[in-house]
């Protein structure tokens, strides 16, 4: 008997599986459109929607993951007049095996250099392989507590019709495929990212096993073959080299070829062009767009400007536990705002093509140098946003993590006494504070130097590297650009000593030369560790990984010491005193507390790094009136007085000012009166009336059937009514 047809979504019952974790075949599938077309969907809670994917990746059959191919968001209240069937947020779910197909033909995939000599195709496990199983998820507008799911292929096959992975691949590897179960994405990413961490074998057997069996339970084949498939990938890794080709240009330009989903963008060297290598993988962009959606993002700009062959510029954002996770990273010795553009511009184009609304609320640059203009205008590094002719402008901060950490290492490098090196650093602490004193920062600077004059090692260096640019340059960005807190350049500091670790700790004679070793350090154990630690964060497991990432910067350690372990001294304010926690007969000291440039003797600041006992004395001290205030807090409050002691002439920019201050402030009145209302109707009631074209008056979500229509608008209005039925019917259709 053929399924009744239905037009209307609220003849559709929201359904609610007593399981834990559901599929599509737990469900009741309705035909919902017209006879012409129509799809299958049904309705759940929309916070179960995360369980019924979990159930469809669970499938026996065709154990899989699915990934977000696009998606689309509008805010409550964007829209005046809406269907039954409008969306909230819209996303495509698509199998990972899909859609893209890297197999067809038997042609050598990007993973293998060869073919192998086999009966059947050789394919990875995480190939594409062009499945074309996908659904929509739609939470809709009328009803934000309900999720739409339209089905539009539920097989896991290709466009031939031939299932393409799973136990039931006729070209699956090998010829006992069958009966062993694909390992999924999560899976061998998890397995391969604690063998190149060096986690111990009988670990990484372990951990294989559990997660086989989550998907096809207890196998004791899959089991016996697991020891032997951990083998396999731990002989992979250890052959596998960066080395492509002898000529590292030609090795990069082979690389690029074989992963053209992790490269966002590439710029070959030539007479005209420089050579530009942006490398984002699908893992990197899920992040980009669930951290960095409405957050901040930050650069860390000039690693290995000296050492490297290119230097290497690291997009990050700020996690669920506010560390900095590297989302992108570009591979570039040129700053010319054409290069700069372009790559920015692919790397916006890649995340918007998945999530049209993503954009960010602030970016956190570390140099100087880089041009203001573009940046307030431009993209991500140098942001400029532009979707639709709407040109997003991003607020901009600086950082002063590298201005401290230089500083602090070349003073305990250069100079022998630590009461020579923490008066100094104190003394350029006080210079970077006197920007919003009054004082003049040149006689500042010559009074340093003349006082210094014996340490001749350190002050070489400082007129060298800084006397001729931190003027003019470094402090007048530090006045005029709000400052980073103590939490974003911890993080920011803790990704850079991390990706120090990694790459020079173990690097081999002429490597740091070529690009290829680093792209391949990037992309294997770097881009590794960081997913262990986020899928041990998401998921409560690998607790020994899990605690280690908690504690990786400054500010979380810091936390763990008691306030009662700190004692200021109150009669001159000149030092402080930190009880360790590990061993209580130990103290350190904290010379400038309440400054960014407090000194600690404790080894890792000695090493030029911001210390827990700094940071964790700085928090102490913004409870007492006594101490200055945090440079990020003078430098927002020094603007705020600006703005207010000093306003602009009475010209177009004053009333675009006043434009966009009267919508800032008309957005929170509208937030205070919607948290504070008991009934959302009544919010809705009072807003304002809006005329629309070929409509009458309405408010938002009442139809304009029983309002009035002016004369000249009633002859258009049948015409109107049979556009607005017809775009019902095509609705679904377009989703396709």
């Amino acid at each position: 008997m053929e399924m009744e047809i239905v037009e209307s979504i609220f003849d559709i019952p929201v359904q609610n599986p007593a399981e834990e974790d559901f599929s599509s075949s737990d469900l009741n599938w309705t035909k919902f459109g017209t006879p012409d077309h129509h799809d299958d969907v049904a309705l759940i809670p929309y916070v179960r929607v995360d369980e019924f994917i979990i159930g469809e990746c669970s499938d026996v059959k065709c154990p899989t993951r699915f990934h977000i191919e696009r998606g689309r968001k509008r805010k409550k209240g964007s829209l005046k007049d809406y269907k039954d069937d409008e969306y909230l947020e819209y996303r495509v779910y698509w199998c990972s095996f899909g859609p893209e197909n890297y197999g067809e033909g038997g042609d050598i995939l990007p993973s293998r250099r060869f073919r192998l000599n086999t009966r059947n195709r050789a394919a990875r496990p995480q190939s594409m392989r062009g499945c074309m199983c996908h659904f929509v998820v739609k939470r809709l507008y009328a009803r934000p507590s309900v999720a739409l799911i339209i089905y539009n292929d539920r097989r896991h096959v290709n466009e031939s019709g031939f299932v393409c992975h799973g136990p039931l691949d006729r070209d699956a590897i090998g010829p006992g495929a069958k009966k062993i179960p694909y390992i999924c994405n999560q899976i061998q990413q998890q397995t391969m990212s604690m063998i190149y961490l060096g986690i111990p074998e009988e670990n990484v057997l372990q951990k294989h096993i559990e997660g086989i069996q989550r998907y096809c339970g207890s196998n004791a084949l899959v089991n016996s073959l697991a020891s032997q498939h951990i083998h396999k990938l731990e002989m992979i890794i250890k052959r596998s080299t960066h080395e492509l080709d002898l000529d590292d240009q030609a090795s990069i330009r082979m690389w690029v070829d074989r992963n053209k989903k992790s490269v966002f963008f590439y710029q070959d060297s030539s007479e005209t062009d420089s050579f530009v290598l942006g490398i984002q993988t699908e893992w990197q962009l899920q992040q980009m767009l669930r951290f960095g959606h409405h957050s901040l993002m930050a650069a860390d700009s000039t690693f290995g400007i000296k050492r490297l062959k290119y230097p290497l510029c690291t997009l990050l954002v700020f996690d669920s536990r506010q560390h900095a996770l590297p989302v992108a990273w570009i591979i570039t010795r040129s700053v010319a705002k054409l290069d700069v553009s372009k790559w920015m511009k692919a790397l916006v184009d890649r995340v918007r093509t998945i999530e049209h609304g993503w954009k960010i609320s602030g970016f956190l640059m570390d140099d100087a140098a880089a041009e203001i203009d573009p940046i307030r205008q431009g993209s991500v590094l140098y942001f400029f946003f532009e979707v639709n002719m709407d040109v997003f402008c991003c607020p901009v901060l600086f950082s002063l993590w590298r201005v401290r950490r230089s500083w602090l290492r070349n003073i305990v490098k250069k100079c022998n006494h630590i009461e020579v090196q923490r008066e100094i650093f104190k003394r350029l602490g006080s210079t970077v504070y006197s920007i919003w004193g009054g004082v003049d920062s040149a006689r500042a600077l010559e009074e340093l130097t003349q006082d210094f004059v014996d340490q001749t090692a350190f002050m070489q260096y400082f007129k060298d590297s800084w006397v001729p640019k931190i003027v003019e340059m470094w402090l007048e960005t530090m006045k005029s650009l709000p400052l980073a807190s103590q939490e974003a350049s911890g993080a920011i500091e803790a990704y850079h000593v991390k990706l120090k670790s990694s790459l020079y700790e173990d690097s081999h004679p002429g490597s740091l030369q070529r690009v290829d070793w680093l792209v391949h350090k990037l992309t294997t154990e770097l881009h590794s560790g960081y997913w262990l630690d986020r899928i041990a964060d998401d998921t409560d497991s690998f607790l020994d990984v899990r605690e280690k990432y908690i504690a990786s910067t400054s500010w979380h350690r810091a936390f763990q010491i008691p306030d009662a372990a700190v004692t200021l001294d109150d009669k001159d304010h000149l030092f402080a005193k930190v009880v360790s926690q590990n061993d209580s007969s130990i103290t350190r000291h904290v010379w400038n507390p309440g400054s960014e440039f407090a000194f600690c003797d404790c080894t890792w600041s000695m090493q030029g790094n911001l210390c827990k006992h700094v940071i964790k004395v700085n928090m102490v001290c913004e409870n007492h009136q006594k101490y200055q205030p945090s440079m990020s807090f003078q430098s927002f409050k020094d603007i705020l007085t600006s703005l207010r002691e000093n306003p602009m002439d009475d010209s177009l920019e004053l009333d675009l000012s006043t434009a966009w201050t009267h919508q800032v402030l008309d957005q929170i009145q509208k937030l205070v009166e919607l948290n504070d209302a008991s009934d959302i109707g009544n919010v809705v009631n009072n807003l304002p009336l809006k005329w629309v074209s070929k409509k009458g008056r309405t408010t938002v979500g009442i139809p304009s059937a029983n309002l009035a229509l002016p004369s000249s608008l009633k002859g258009s209005s049948k015409k109107g009514v049979a556009l607005k039925n017809n775009r019902k019917r095509r609705r679904l259709s377009r989703l396709r």
